[in-house]
């Protein structure tokens, strides 16, 4: 019995949930559709492992009818998924592409679910075309979908997900193309185009599917190629294919040659291998650090520490040298406007300075009868008549 199986299968489904919130104020469709299907792939994979662990008994009917399909639809829409992410950054990049207005991205976001949602289910219907049994149950990995090895069942099964996988690396190649020919002003590029990307984001996703994109590609290539190494059979009529439909095939772990395993490994691993690149990729960002965070202090009751904002002055003054200002008050007499400064470390000679009343205190004060009011003394002005000291003035 494999035991790491299950594991691997449900570990990865946590690591593709963690990213979720940070891309989900995005409502970016293919992203999301690409969390969601690695998700159903892991859950429906680590389930399979769990109940036939060690066994090939036939059980859970209904279930194996559900979770053949399902996976058919994962096959495809993590490749078509990744294709959707490609388009985008390369229609981002491109001069031509960079307007993305709103009837831009309504079409995008259709052209997302078709390809994302709708052409994933419509694989899932025509599999019942060269569906030549009910299913099949591998020892320790659970239900399998059986394809009739013909030249329609490797248009419907696996040359889709070649194509789309081949597609994704080409747009991943123009999307790289113009991040390198655009580099310097690349910032400016993604805020005119309204993307809601930064640099970091874009390098991090063309990373994420160029190397998802390879592994996928090549693997699928050679599964592809290995079925018609093995030989294809003629589809010769409908009820050729389905006449043994109900019967349910049982493979043991000892039965097949080690290749097999070594082939259907590689492809039962898609999606784990997908699942441990996305969280590489968009679980260690500052983003994704600040969620934790957030989750953290909901988790356990913590207030956020109150910041403090420093006013308008302070932030001035930080930007000059460092003054020490004392506000001892003083009297000003209004009639002769006579200032008294301190005498802590002033020289002798500014201590007192005069200047004619302001017009400004005699309507303040009452007119030129007003005995006296208080202002603020700052010992580091040595001429008020010739040097006015501004927080904001840098000059200063």
């Amino acid at each position: 019995m494999w035991v790491a199986i299950p594991i691997v299968s449900f570990i990865c489904v946590i690591l593709a949930l963690i990213p979720l919130p940070l891309h989900w104020r995005t409502r970016n469709v293919a992203t999301l559709s690409l969390i969601f299907w690695l998700v159903l792939g892991n859950i429906v994979r680590g389930i399979n492992s769990v109940i036939w662990s060690g066994t090939t008994a036939v059980k859970y009917k209904v279930w194996c009818d559900i979770s053949i399909r399902l996976l058919i639809g994962v096959n495809f829409a993590v490749p078509a998924s990744v294709f959707c992410i490609c388009r985008f950054l390369a229609q981002v990049a491109c001069p031509r592409d960079c307007n993305l207005v709103a009837s831009n991205k309504r079409r995008r976001m259709i052209f997302d679910l078709v390809m994302c949602v709708g052409l994933p289910m419509v694989f899932m219907a025509l599999y019942y075309v060269v569906q030549t049994n009910r299913f099949s149950i591998l020892e320790d990995f659970g239900c399998e979908a059986p394809v009739h090895m013909s030249v329609l069942g490797l248009f419907i099964m696996y040359l889709p997900s070649v194509l789309v996988s081949l597609a994704a690396l080409v747009y991943a190649g123009i999307a790289l193309r113009w991040f390198i020919y655009r580099r310097a002003q690349f910032q400016a590029v993604l805020q005119s185009t309204n993307s809601g990307l930064t640099t970091n984001h874009y390098v991090r996703f063309i990373t994420l599917s160029t190397t998802q994109m390879f592994y996928t590609a090549a693997l699928s290539t050679f599964t592809f190629i290995t079925h018609i190494k093995c030989g294809l059979k003629p589809y010769l009529s409908w009820n050729s294919v389905h006449t043994n439909f109900q019967h349910i095939e049982q493979i043991p772990r000892d039965l097949p040659p080690l290749p097999f395993w070594m082939t259907y490994f590689l492809a039962w691993s898609i999606a784990p291998m997908s699942s441990v690149l996305f969280f590489i990729f968009f679980g260690f960002g500052r983003e994704a650090k600040l969620e934790y965070i957030r989750f953290f202090r909901w988790v356990f009751r913590i207030k956020p520490e109150p910041v403090s904002i420093p006013s308008a002055s302070e932030s001035g003054m930080r930007g000059a040298n460092p003054i020490t200002v004392s506000f001892g008050m003083s009297p000003i007499i209004t009639k002769h406007t006579e200032i008294t400064m301190s005498t802590d470390n002033v020289s002798p000679s500014t201590r007192t300075i005069s200047r004619p009343p302001s017009p400004v205190n005699k309507q303040v004060n009452g007119g030129p009868d007003a005995q006296v009011r208080f202002a603020p003394i700052f010992p580091f002005v040595s001429d008020l008549t010739t040097y006015n000291y501004h927080p904001f003035n840098r000059c200063n």
